[in-house]
């Protein structure tokens, strides 16, 4: 018997190991990709032709790759992994993303973490309007509507421990698709577990015990009877120094609302929410 199984385990191994790739044709196209950027990386640069030069090349000895600063974590809107990876190889949908996280906690990581993927599009961040270029994109298998799953979401953690750990990204600069594009995204949606990733130091929180037990005001400038702020610091300023695009201010009041609030999306401020609010202005002075 126990040779049987042993037989049965080394055909089950075999079997797999010999499965077809349903990707092999994407990943030799990464590879071609790849090289093409490496041919254009090993040549010295030189001034173009219409500018005086020494006449020979000088390269410096001090430079290493551009690293990531920000991560943007998404949710897919769609309904499995399988379709996202789909979509994510298709050169028609020009979107893509560094990691995808599955429900069951299978992470495939999809482009090395120093190349730009497609995942934010239109978007800002405090004075950061290419935000592709200096970020690292997470898609979480997730429609929109659904809790996240625990297995997702211990594997989402592990990733978001090894990207501080590896290119120190700061607390502060792990954030949603939503913050970045408030008038064009709303994920992660607001069933995300942010508090959760905070206490890991992945993204800013409050202290929740304070904000509850605090009855005062925030202090933030009294509108006039037409709702213009007075002198001092107003709730949309606080947002843009959080990092909000508040061109569009309802829009940006609820995607903050998303984030840190989560369980009213209306583009108002509570009492409680403009406490919520400075508390988050505050850690980032």
């Amino acid at each position: 018997m126990k040779n049987l199984a042993a037989l049965l385990l080394a055909t089950a191994a075999t079997a797999s190991s010999c499965a077809p790739n349903p990707y092999a044709a994407t990943n030799r196209s990464y590879r071609k990709q790849a090289r093409a950027l490496s041919r254009q990386l090993r040549p010295l640069p030189a001034a173009p032709d219409s500018l005086p030069t020494l006449g020979y090349p000088v390269g410096t000895t001090n430079f290493n790759l551009r690293k990531p600063n920000y991560v943007v974590i998404h949710h897919t809107a769609q309904t499995s992994t399988a379709q996202t990876l789909q979509t994510f190889t298709l050169p028609r949908t020009q979107v893509s993303a560094h990691y995808v996280i599955g429900r069951d906690g299978q992470t495939v990581h999809m482009l090395n973490d120093y190349l730009r993927a497609w995942h934010g599009g239109a978007a800002r961040w405090g004075s950061v309007s290419d935000i592709n270029s200096v970020s690292v994109g997470i898609e979480l298998d997730n429609d929109g509507s659904e809790p996240f799953q625990e297995a997702q979401l211990v594997s989402l953690l592990r990733v978001l421990g090894q990207l501080k750990k590896t290119y120190q990204i700061p607390t502060g600069n792990f954030i949603g698709h939503g913050d970045i594009a408030p008038t064009r995204k709303n994920d992660p949606s607001a069933l995300f577990p942010w508090a959760r990733l905070a206490q890991r130091g992945y993204g800013l929180w409050y202290d929740t015990a304070a904000v509850a037990a605090d009855t005062t005001a925030a202090p933030f400038a009294p509108a006039d009877s037409l709702g213009r702020p007075g002198p001092g610091l107003s709730p949309a300023e606080a947002l843009r120094i959080i990092g909000y695009d508040t061109r569009n201010l309802p829009d940006a009041i609820v995607a903050f609302k998303r984030h840190f609030v989560q369980n009213d999306l209306s583009p108002g401020l509570t009492e409680r929410d403009r406490r919520i609010l400075y508390a988050i202005y505050r850690q980032c002075l």
